[in-house]
């Protein structure tokens, strides 16, 4: 399974776990994989604080940090106030009755507001953040793989990461979208099947896939969306793919930064149960089912904010659902496969499980095209 990825990044395996816990970084990079941390909403100094975590736990071996570059103007960027008061009061108050009907206590209007400012620190993505998340990750050597969503990769980040030697990469949607990140100058490009978690396009994996190596034009390609078997691994490669990125499937494990209740929502769950909607933040997503999405859809509801409103709000929702322990009224982000996650795992298992596969996949493959 050596491909032009693995010898470029010096891993074992093509296979890359975008996750937000440095756990699960640190367990697939270990394995030989590598890792990526999802850092768009750290603070610099809680960046700073994870990469050194996870430097200390794989031993010199390289891993990757996701990161979002907004397209926006300095000029135009707010404050976190700004933005807490860009959202309009009855959309507090659709929330408020949403949740007091569901019986969940609420917070006092000073608790409130002041988590809601404080998501929206986290929330809020700026240049400025942006700039200062870059020189975090590019002052660790550790670090050999910039991953950024959202946009086409600005030049300043090209620039930044080649002048340090770590690579580049960026998620797609379409063709189209691989080939302004091929013009950026990026190394490496993930096309995403909208069977995939949190933000997705409208193009499934298997027609995506072919159509983002012929648009790449060399550039090598990861396979995204879907991505939960080593018949899958195997599907990819045949594609033309140098490697999979996967995302949801490390959910369910033992290094999952998830709280017992959700990870049990997510093993009760059916593929049909993750849902494109725009709940989350404002962009079109893929999300687990709960009252709190059929309630934002519903006929009457309002409007969903724009990015990054929609996310700050929904930071009053989680924050009283946490608290009550109702997971009905939150939601995550998880793709498609959340239908073959049905029980606790570990990363290790989970990995070793994909590789057998990917060897019976292989021999099956074998069988049936030797024609002798």
């Amino acid at each position: 399974m050596r491909t032009d990825v693995t010898q470029s990044l010096d891993i074992e395996l093509p296979l890359f776990a975008f996750s937000h816990c440095r756990d699960v970084v640190a367990a697939v990079t270990q394995a030989g994989g590598m890792g990526v941390l999802g850092a768009a909403w750290m603070t610099p100094e809680e960046l700073d604080m994870s990469i050194e975590w996870i430097e200390n736990e794989v031993g010199g071996k390289p891993f990757g940090v996701d990161l979002v570059f907004p397209g926006t103007a300095m000029d135009d960027e707010k404050t976190p106030d700004e933005y807490l008061a860009a959202i309009p009061e009855r959309y507090l108050a659709f929330v408020k009755d949403m949740l007091d009907q569901g019986g969940l206590s609420d917070l006092t209007p000073e608790d409130r507001d002041a988590y809601m400012i404080e998501n929206a620190k986290k929330m809020a993505m700026t240049n400025r953040k942006s700039h200062e998340q870059l020189d975090v990750t590019l002052a660790r050597d550790s670090v050999s793989l910039i991953v950024g969503a959202l946009g086409v990769t600005p030049d300043w980040v090209v620039e930044k990461a080649h002048s340090r030697n770590v690579q580049v990469g960026a998620l797609v949607g379409s063709a189209r979208h691989a080939v302004k990140q091929r013009e950026a100058g990026v190394d490496l490009l993930v096309a995403q099947g909208t069977e995939a978690g949190g933000s997705v396009g409208t193009v499934a994996s298997m027609v995506l896939w072919p159509q983002v190596v012929e648009a790449a034009a060399g550039v090598p390609v990861l396979a995204a969306g879907g991505v939960s078997r080593g018949s899958h691994i195997l599907a990819a490669l045949s594609l033309g793919c140098q490697g999979v990125w996967t995302g949801s499937l490390w959910l369910g494990t033992a290094e999952s930064e998830l709280s017992q209740e959700m990870r049990e929502r997510l093993f009760a769950a059916e593929s049909e149960d993750a849902l494109l909607a725009r709940v989350m933040t404002g962009k079109p997503g893929r999300m687990l089912r709960t009252k709190y999405v059929d309630s934002w859809q519903a006929p009457g509801a309002p409007e969903l904010l724009t990015w990054p409103m929609q996310s700050i709000l929904n930071g009053y929702s989680y924050r009283r659902a946490e608290r009550a322990r109702n997971l009905d009224y939150w939601t995550y982000a998880v793709g498609q496969v959340v239908g073959d996650m049905k029980g606790h795992t570990t990363v290790k298992r989970e990995i070793e499980r994909m590789l057998n596969e990917y060897g019976d996949a292989l021999e099956h493959l074998q069988k049936v095209t030797d024609f002798d």
